[in-house]
């Protein structure tokens, strides 16, 4: 649905910058940080332009350990935006403000048939249908705010960069599941407080990414 109103969004920005004078469009491909992805920009004249693009890194696994308990960890991330350029100096530097979508979410799980962990420091013994999840996503929806240079008029080949942040803080939820846990919800809740400590810290999510474009 947040992809849905973005990608409308920006619709509506593209259908507005066909009603002013034809500008060159530039289709770019951009890397580092939040990751590799295709994009759109079409100025609107020498002090404005409109862009939209989607980044990610994919979908990655491998064990974590917090506090104490090996998670089988998973990792996604992607991003949609869209994004108004303002070109202060009618130059290539810029300014940034936009809205993202996002997919950025990190689960762990610890399961296991007669693993021991311990949860909010009461030890357990785990049972094939036992286990403990915790989920920390980032919001759905942020703004983005930053700088950059270039996506600015001009013909051919082009490069530009950009440094921002997406705002917003992080959630965790824990639930744990089957015999051995579904009356241990205190413990849960101590062990996702210990967690929530470093998440809570978590309010917004870089951005420094370069990209080369063909404008036409």
């Amino acid at each position: 649905m947040h992809c849905i109103r973005s990608l409308t969004t920006f619709a509506a920005l593209a259908a507005a910058a066909t009603a002013m004078p034809a500008q060159a469009g530039e289709l770019y491909v951009q890397g580092i940080l939040p990751g590799i992805g295709i994009g759109y920009a079409q100025p609107l004249n020498e002090w404005v332009g409109v862009r939209g693009d989607w980044v990610t890194l994919g979908s990655h696994k491998k064990t974590q350990t917090e506090n104490g308990i090996a998670y089988a960890a998973t990792l996604n991330t992607s991003r949609l935006g869209v994004f108004v350029d303002v070109f202060p100096f009618a130059g290539r530097f810029r300014f940034t403000g936009g809205l993202t979508s996002n997919n950025y979410k990190i689960e762990l799980d610890a399961s296991g048939d007669g693993r021991q962990i311990t949860i909010g420091g009461t030890p357990y013994t785990l049972g094939p249908d036992d286990g403990l999840n915790v989920q920390i996503k980032f919001p759905s929806s942020t703004p983005y705010l930053g700088f950059g240079w270039g996506h600015q008029q001009a013909g051919g080949f082009r490069m530009a960069s950009d440094v921002g942040v997406m705002i917003g803080t992080a959630k965790l939820t824990a639930v744990g599941r089957g015999p051995q846990l579904q009356n241990a919800q205190t413990d849960i809740n101590n062990e996702a407080a210990k967690l929530k400590d470093g998440v809570g810290k978590i309010r917004m999510l870089p951005q420094a990414s370069i990209s080369l474009g063909y404008s036409f």
